[in-house]
Protein backbone atom coordinates (compact mmCIF):
# COMPACT_ATOMS: atom_id res chain seq x y z
CA UNK A 1 0.00 0.00 0.00
CA UNK A 2 1.53 3.40 -0.83
CA UNK A 3 1.24 6.24 1.50
CA UNK A 4 1.25 10.05 0.79
CA UNK A 5 2.72 11.60 4.30
CA UNK A 6 2.13 15.23 2.08
CA UNK A 7 -1.08 14.76 2.19
CA UNK A 8 -3.00 17.11 4.76
CA UNK A 9 -5.96 15.06 6.00
CA UNK A 10 -5.88 11.89 7.75
CA UNK A 11 -4.55 8.57 6.34
CA UNK A 12 -6.91 6.54 4.67
CA UNK A 13 -7.39 2.88 5.16
CA UNK A 14 -7.61 0.35 2.87
CA UNK A 15 -11.08 -0.15 3.49
CA UNK A 16 -14.17 -2.37 2.64
CA UNK A 17 -17.66 -1.53 0.60
CA UNK A 18 -19.25 -1.60 3.40
CA UNK A 19 -17.74 1.76 4.45
CA UNK A 20 -19.61 3.67 2.44
CA UNK A 21 -23.09 5.01 2.35
CA UNK A 22 -23.45 5.58 -1.12
CA UNK A 23 -22.36 3.84 -4.74
CA UNK A 24 -22.19 5.47 -8.21
CA UNK A 25 -21.48 3.33 -11.36
CA UNK A 26 -18.66 5.36 -13.46
CA UNK A 27 -17.41 3.32 -16.84
CA UNK A 28 -14.08 3.58 -17.73
CA UNK A 29 -13.09 4.99 -21.17
CA UNK A 30 -10.41 3.92 -23.61
CA UNK A 31 -8.68 7.53 -22.52
CA UNK A 32 -8.06 6.72 -19.16
CA UNK A 33 -5.74 4.51 -19.41
CA UNK A 34 -2.14 5.68 -19.58
CA UNK A 35 0.89 4.29 -21.26
CA UNK A 36 0.89 1.27 -18.57
CA UNK A 37 -2.11 -0.18 -19.17
CA UNK A 38 -4.10 1.42 -16.17
CA UNK A 39 -6.42 4.35 -15.71
CA UNK A 40 -4.00 7.35 -14.61
CA UNK A 41 -3.73 8.93 -11.47
CA UNK A 42 -5.19 12.07 -12.37
CA UNK A 43 -8.17 10.46 -13.66
CA UNK A 44 -9.28 9.18 -10.48
CA UNK A 45 -9.64 12.63 -9.36
CA UNK A 46 -12.70 13.62 -11.66
CA UNK A 47 -14.34 10.03 -10.65
CA UNK A 48 -14.03 11.48 -7.12
CA UNK A 49 -15.85 14.78 -8.29
CA UNK A 50 -18.61 13.02 -10.68
CA UNK A 51 -19.35 10.49 -7.79
CA UNK A 52 -19.91 13.81 -5.39
CA UNK A 53 -21.67 16.04 -7.73
CA UNK A 54 -23.87 13.21 -9.23
CA UNK A 55 -25.24 12.78 -5.53
CA UNK A 56 -26.11 16.01 -5.51
CA UNK A 57 -27.88 16.60 -8.42
CA UNK A 58 -29.83 13.40 -8.23
CA UNK A 59 -30.70 14.77 -4.38
CA UNK A 60 -32.20 18.07 -6.36
CA UNK A 61 -29.20 19.76 -4.03
CA UNK A 62 -27.44 20.85 -6.54
CA UNK A 63 -28.64 22.71 -10.19
CA UNK A 64 -25.33 23.30 -11.65
CA UNK A 65 -26.51 26.22 -14.00
CA UNK A 66 -28.82 27.72 -11.44
CA UNK A 67 -27.98 27.25 -7.85
CA UNK A 68 -27.26 30.50 -5.63
CA UNK A 69 -25.35 27.79 -3.19
CA UNK A 70 -22.04 26.01 -4.96
CA UNK A 71 -19.08 23.96 -3.92
CA UNK A 72 -15.93 25.10 -4.47
CA UNK A 73 -12.92 22.32 -3.99
CA UNK A 74 -10.93 23.33 -1.13
CA UNK A 75 -8.37 19.88 -1.34
CA UNK A 76 -8.40 16.70 -2.69
CA UNK A 77 -6.65 13.40 -1.80
CA UNK A 78 -6.09 9.87 -2.91
CA UNK A 79 -4.00 6.66 -1.79
CA UNK A 80 -4.11 4.36 -4.47
CA UNK A 81 -3.87 0.93 -3.54
CA UNK A 82 -5.14 -1.77 -7.14
CA UNK A 83 -5.17 -0.35 -10.55
CA UNK A 84 -8.11 -0.33 -12.48
CA UNK A 85 -8.14 -0.38 -16.12
CA UNK A 86 -10.39 0.30 -19.38
CA UNK A 87 -13.23 -1.27 -19.70
CA UNK A 88 -13.48 -1.94 -15.71
CA UNK A 89 -16.93 -0.29 -14.67
CA UNK A 90 -16.09 1.59 -11.44
CA UNK A 91 -18.23 1.63 -8.38
CA UNK A 92 -17.56 4.60 -6.13
CA UNK A 93 -18.58 4.53 -2.54
CA UNK A 94 -19.22 8.08 -1.10
CA UNK A 95 -19.56 9.29 2.75
CA UNK A 96 -19.49 12.54 4.52
CA UNK A 97 -16.76 12.73 6.80
CA UNK A 98 -16.84 16.02 8.08
CA UNK A 99 -19.35 18.51 7.96
CA UNK A 100 -19.02 21.96 8.86
CA UNK A 101 -20.72 25.07 8.78
CA UNK A 102 -19.99 26.08 5.19
CA UNK A 103 -17.35 22.84 4.03
CA UNK A 104 -18.24 19.39 3.81
CA UNK A 105 -15.28 16.59 3.26
CA UNK A 106 -16.45 13.63 1.37
CA UNK A 107 -14.80 10.30 1.27
CA UNK A 108 -14.81 8.39 -1.69
CA UNK A 109 -13.81 4.89 -2.26
CA UNK A 110 -12.99 3.38 -5.64
CA UNK A 111 -13.61 0.08 -6.16
CA UNK A 112 -13.50 -2.22 -9.74
CA UNK A 113 -17.65 -3.37 -10.24
CA UNK A 114 -18.18 -6.44 -8.24
CA UNK A 115 -14.91 -6.50 -6.14
CA UNK A 116 -14.53 -6.05 -2.37
CA UNK A 117 -11.10 -5.13 -1.83
CA UNK A 118 -10.82 -1.02 -2.68
CA UNK A 119 -8.49 0.38 -5.58
CA UNK A 120 -8.38 3.97 -4.29
CA UNK A 121 -9.00 6.23 -1.63
CA UNK A 122 -9.98 9.49 -1.79
CA UNK A 123 -10.95 13.13 0.12
CA UNK A 124 -12.70 15.61 -1.52
CA UNK A 125 -13.46 19.08 0.65
CA UNK A 126 -16.41 21.71 -1.06
CA UNK A 127 -16.61 24.85 0.53
CA UNK A 128 -19.91 26.00 -0.13
CA UNK A 129 -20.07 29.87 -1.23
CA UNK A 130 -22.64 32.14 -3.35
CA UNK A 131 -22.59 31.86 -6.59
CA UNK A 132 -22.62 35.64 -6.83
CA UNK A 133 -20.19 36.94 -3.94
CA UNK A 134 -18.28 33.87 -4.05
CA UNK A 135 -18.30 34.74 -0.27
CA UNK A 136 -18.66 31.43 2.39
CA UNK A 137 -21.72 30.59 3.12
CA UNK A 138 -23.30 28.08 5.62
CA UNK A 139 -24.90 24.67 4.43
CA UNK A 140 -28.49 25.13 4.09
CA UNK A 141 -30.70 22.56 6.34
CA UNK A 142 -32.05 20.73 3.67
CA UNK A 143 -28.68 20.02 2.30
CA UNK A 144 -27.55 19.84 5.67
CA UNK A 145 -30.41 16.63 6.23
CA UNK A 146 -29.50 15.08 3.22
CA UNK A 147 -25.75 14.98 3.96
CA UNK A 148 -26.28 13.09 7.35
CA UNK A 149 -27.36 10.44 5.57
CA UNK A 150 -24.04 9.91 4.00
CA UNK A 151 -22.29 10.28 7.36
CA UNK A 152 -20.30 8.28 9.25
CA UNK A 153 -19.87 7.94 13.09
CA UNK A 154 -19.59 11.25 15.06
CA UNK A 155 -20.26 13.46 12.11
CA UNK A 156 -22.50 16.65 13.29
Amino acid sequence: MLMNEATPHKVLRDEPRGAYRHFTAIQTRWMDNDVYGHVNNVVYYSYFDTAVNKWLIEKTLLDPARSPLIGLVAATSCQYFRPISFPDVVDAGLRVAHLGRSSVRYEIGLFAKGEQAIAAAGQFTHVYVDRQTMAPTPVTSEMRAALRELAVHGVS
